[in-house]
């Protein structure tokens, strides 16, 4: 298996979606299923570390992009391959985006997953063109990926009772946090 999904956080993650996700976004972008992806999920402490040593932004963000062999969409002709590199995804981060959005912490991170996968080939969105662009192929994929898979994708879940660790980050670091994608 080219994909590796790891879940260092007490949420309930559905792995095999986000393998056969990542498998199948790399089909469709042309970048062969035997290239390498890692998807990991954390929580807010370290994807603020991450988010402070690469980006000099503070605080916990909801998916960081590392990639390696930058690797970019085949041509049609061509099918890349190599190691795509590694994302980072914060659940709680994207519980809290799902619920801006009105759909669910499942759907935010499947979302949060592919717009990653875009980072590591190469999309932007600095530009108003480039994020018509790229906001547009992440969320064609994902309805796509969604409407031609056949079994139910169970939701991400957290375990009853389970205490809010992004409030408890924002209580020890002072609060004032700010999302950046």
């Amino acid at each position: 298996m080219s994909v590796e999904v790891t879940n260092e956080t007490i949420w309930d993650i559905d792995a095999k979606a986000f393998s056969d996700l990542g498998l199948w976004v790399m089909d469709q972008m042309r970048v062969s299923t035997q290239s390498d992806l890692t998807i990991l999920f954390v929580d807010p402490e370290p994807i603020a570390e991450l988010h402070e040593r690469w980006m000099s932004l503070e605080g916990p963000t909801d998916v960081m992009s590392f990639p390696m062999d930058e690797l970019r969409p085949g041509d049609g002709k061509t099918t890349m391959e190599g190691v795509l590199g590694d994302l980072v995804i914060c659940p709680w981060v994207a519980a809290q985006q799902a619920a801006a959005a009105d759909h669910s912490t499942m759907q935010e991170m499947m979302l949060l997953t592919i717009h990653g996968i875009l980072h590591l080939l190469g999309y932007d969105h600095v530009t108003p063109e480039q994020e018509r662009q790229m906001f547009g192929l992440q969320r064609q994929l994902l309805l796509t990926f969604l409407a031609v898979r056949r079994i139910t994708i169970e939701p991400a879940t957290l375990p009853k009772g389970a205490a809010d660790a992004l409030a408890e980050y924002d209580a020890s670091h002072g609060g004032g946090r700010q999302i950046t994608g």
